[in-house]
């Protein structure tokens, strides 16, 4: 097998299967922005110091500690354009549910996935631009496909901001279904987008398993720099434990479907993007029960003891 062909390798999905991708990853969306109250933005506004270290970390300096990174383990151009676009994406859907897991703060944990999804919309097409565009194996990839940073802004804002927008009309206008409908929603839109992963998957399958092996070291040296940069932030900037445990999550929980759906739109499933973002996928979920179970295994300050209530699930 020559490892380089990994470059050249695109992925099969057809343009109605891109459709319902990009369909899916919105319903995803609207079941997030269903989850919202108004409260989970204003918080910021009154306790910022958390969400915004937690910000801070997500999207400065784990981009730019990514970058770093694909220039110290070299790996193949489009896996390194894969590693920029996963750091460049916001924190996962599923990071508050793993915050809890971890005795963490909800509350922080949930205004930074509200804050966070809105500053995609300008920092995932900002940052995948700058920082694939300073490496020069991943500033090739960029030429040829002619990456507009204003179209990735279209898309994300299509696939982000308008669900969010929809979610949040929902929850102000009719705001006892929202209630009632929010939790199966959310299950329904994430079993049918893992379900079309799926499907992709199974398309793809040879490829897959000749090329996971290649990005499994990458992705897991990857995501322990992320949770890292995510809770040491939060401690060194002196923040309570609980408040660390949720910026640590929600850096190393990245939304790797909103990844998915950029490669396929801008870089026609380019194999190694794909494969490592959809890889990304799958271990961060490991990575991040593990993550909360070593946080459970280490009690917290007698001071910080208590039950979190605003951790919607």
């Amino acid at each position: 097998m020559d490892p380089f062909a990994i470059d050249q390798v695109r992925l099969n999905f057809n343009p109605q299967g891109l459709m319902v991708i990009n369909a899916a990853i919105g319903l995803m969306m609207l079941g997030v922005s269903l989850d919202l109250k108004l409260e989970d933005f204003k918080r910021i506004l009154f306790s910022p110091r958390a969400p915004g270290i937690g910000l801070l970390a997500q999207f400065i300096l784990l981009p730019a500690f990514t970058f770093l990174l694909t220039l110290v383990l070299r790996p193949y151009p489009s896996m390194a354009l894969g590693m920029i676009l996963v750091a460049a994406c916001p924190g996962g859907n599923v990071s508050n549910i793993m915050t809890y897991l971890a005795k963490g703060n909800c509350a922080v944990s949930i205004s930074m996935t509200a804050i966070s999804t809105i500053a995609a919309i300008f920092m995932t097409p900002l940052n995948l631009s700058i920082w694939g565009g300073l490496n020069p194996a991943t500033a090739e990839i960029l030429r040829q496909v002619s990456l507009s940073p204003m179209d990735v802004f279209v898309t994300v804002f299509v696939i982000l901001g308008i669900p969010l927008i929809v979610g949040q009309v929902m929850r102000r206008m009719f705001p006892n279904l929202s209630d009632r409908v929010r939790r199966p929603f959310k299950i329904f839109s994430l079993l049918f987008f893992i379900l079309i992963v799926c499907g992709a998957l199974a398309a793809n399958w040879s490829n897959f398993l000749r090329y996971v092996g290649l990005v499994m070291f990458a992705v897991f040296v990857h995501n322990l720099l992320a949770l890292n940069l995510g809770y040491w932030s939060g401690r060194l900037a002196r923040l309570p434990e609980r408040d660390a445990r949720a910026t640590c999550i929600e850096v190393g929980i990245q939304n790797s479907a909103l990844g998915l759906v950029l490669v396929f739109n801008f870089f026609d499933g380019l194999g190694g993007m794909a494969i490592l973002v959809a890889w990304w996928g799958v271990w961060h979920i490991i990575s991040g029960l593990t993550t909360a179970f070593i946080f459970t295994r280490r009690p917290l300050p007698e001071a910080e003891q208590g039950d979190d209530v605003d951790c919607r699930l």
